[in-house]
């Protein structure tokens, strides 16, 4: 695990601690690929990094899910988050912590996370009777359900009527401390739909919520009264603390607080926006811990239009889509193809015909030709001229000189899209520069000059595409740059620190003394095949 220095400007994201209920889906993939693209990102800018994530394993829907299949809930556990494990290795997600809220680590800072909160004055003992929702691990309030008390998220899950003594936490003691966060840090929900609908939740008044379940023995246990169990919501939150342990640390709050905290980014899906916007910041303020910096709630993805569903025989399974067309290939479709923060939809004909023009043909093609005219008409050598020699006006230049400061943006605003929208601007201008200017013709002009600047500004135009997009495209960028003649592979962490943001970022990088390498696709085309 990654230590921060005192000098080096630190960067701490998690995505949510994930449900073992089941095998991770198409929604778990997508808040997972967001992350990695950020932390990537803030590799390239120099920073030091803690890209957390992981599996939430307690409670009753787990229990009684092992029982189903005749596991204890522990092999259950560990079959469940060996597959998200292996689901992120084939995605290319480079986390730097993964935690699992079965771990004894974890067992020992949630304890003394409760006492402090405890200490506080902030934990009671109360009856609890209303409508709870298994799938969701959560109270539902009677306005929230539907006909027949089914869950709103659970459509086809009725809620059981509960009636029992637990402990609560104090949430309502934190009403006008979460309120002056919000007004004095505008930006901690993002976006502002999500912003708004926890301003018009809590201005409604905040209830106190239970932290513990009876009659349940999947969790650890009360450290007051060892016949409740910690409620999972209030033990999987506490996992991002965790998380922050180096190997070799004693569990304790004192080394939690050494380095990481706070952390700047929690990235989930809408659905858990409450939890992560409400519970977990008065949590802290509680805990006497610092309050991340940011949450952000994107939208939910369909297919075909569709929710997705197993009743409706609709899902997307994000191992099948993967080996069947790539990681580059999912991870460009998702950030390019949908505004993150909004619902998004996958269609298997657009995913292809999105992939093919934009990597395949407008990114791969321009290389592979630009290459070989290279090899033909300049003895497959840089062109020797520097971005010295090339006006500021220039139609590739004037659009790379801002370019990454433009990516930069969008990447730190969470705009992948956009970044990709202006990174692929660059490609296409490079396509149209070079069938206007024609270099054969040039060439067989005599014009040698004029053929090597055409040829330079478009390798060095691909190159800055390439490495803007190698947080979302790892494998691609990484090809191109070799074929440049660069020994960088960007899924290297080792070698992301020869390639810093305030130079590679900049147009003009390229130089005759890089040894070209054999032209080759760097994205093979994409055909449809039966649907996923």
């Amino acid at each position: 695990m990654i230590s921060a220095s005192k000098t080096t400007e630190k960067f701490a994201l998690t995505t949510p601690l994930y449900y073992v209920n089941d095998l991770p889906h198409i929604g778990s993939a997508y808040t997972t690929i967001a992350a990695d693209i950020l932390a990537r990102f803030a590799r390239l800018q120099g920073k030091s990094v803690m890209f957390v994530t992981g599996t939430d394993e307690h409670g009753q829907k787990i229990q009684r899910t092992a029982e189903s299949k005749g596991r204890s809930p522990q092999a259950y556990c560990n079959e469940i988050a060996a597959g998200f494990v292996a689901l992120w290795e084939k995605l290319d997600i480079q986390y730097d912590s993964f935690i699992r809220t079965t771990s004894t680590k974890h067992e020992a800072i949630v304890k003394e996370f409760f006492q402090r909160v405890w200490d506080q004055g902030d934990i009671y003992k109360s009856r609890q009777q209303g409508w709870y929702c298994i799938a969701c691990e959560e109270f539902k309030e009677e306005r929230e359900l539907l006909d027949g008390h089914r869950c709103p998220i659970h459509t086809n899950k009725q809620a059981e009527w509960r009636d029992e003594e637990n402990y609560f936490f104090r949430l309502s003691r934190y009403q006008s401390q979460l309120e002056e966060l919000y007004q004095q840090h505008p930006d901690f929900i993002q976006p502002e739909s999500r912003r708004n609908e926890v301003l018009n939740f809590v201005s409604q008044g905040l209830q106190d919520f239970s932290i513990s379940r009876v009659n349940l023995d999947w969790g650890f246990p009360i450290p007051v009264d060892p016949k409740q169990t910690i409620y999972v919501w209030f033990d999987a939150l506490v996992g991002y603390l965790t998380a922050l342990l180096n190997p070799d640390d004693e569990p304790n709050l004192e080394n939690v607080l050494s380095q990481w905290l706070p952390i700047n980014l929690h990235l989930i899906g809408k659905d858990i926006l409450r939890f992560h916007a409400v519970y977990w910041p008065a949590m802290l303020m509680s805990a006497r811990l610092p309050i991340s910096h940011k949450v952000f709630g994107h939208g939910f993805l369909t297919k075909d239009g569709q929710k997705m569903g197993k009743s409706l025989g609709n899902t997307l399974d994000p191992i099948a889509l993967v080996e069947r067309y790539g990681a580059d290939a999912v991870r460009y479709y998702f950030f390019k193809e949908i505004e993150f923060g909004k619902d998004g939809d996958f269609n298997e004909t657009r995913f292809i015909n999105v992939l093919n023009a934009d990597l395949a043909n407008d990114l791969g093609n321009l290389l592979n030709r630009t290459l070989n005219m290279v090899k033909k008409y300049c003895n497959g050598n840089v062109p020797d001229c520097s971005s010295d020699d090339i006006p500021a006006d220039h139609p590739l230049k004037a659009i790379g000189l801002t370019l990454g400061e433009k990516v930069a943006h969008n990447y730190e605003a969470l705009a992948f899209n956009q970044a990709c929208d202006a990174i692929l601007s660059l490609v296409r201008a490079g396509n149209k520069f070079i069938d206007e200017q024609a270099p054969w013709t040039l060439y067989k002009q005599g014009q040698q000059q004029q053929v090597e600047q055409v040829l330079y500004t478009v390798l060095e135009s691909i190159r800055l595409a390439a490495y803007l997009l190698s947080p979302i495209i790892p494998n691609v960028s990484s090809k191109i740059y070799q074929q440049l003649g660069f020994s960088i592979n960007f899924n290297e962490k080792s070698q992301i620190v020869v390639t810093p943001f305030n130079s590679h970022a900049k147009w003009g990088l390229l130089s005759v003394n890089e040894k070209l390498g054999t032209p080759k696709p760097v994205f093979q085309r994409l055909e449809l095949l039966q649907a996923i």
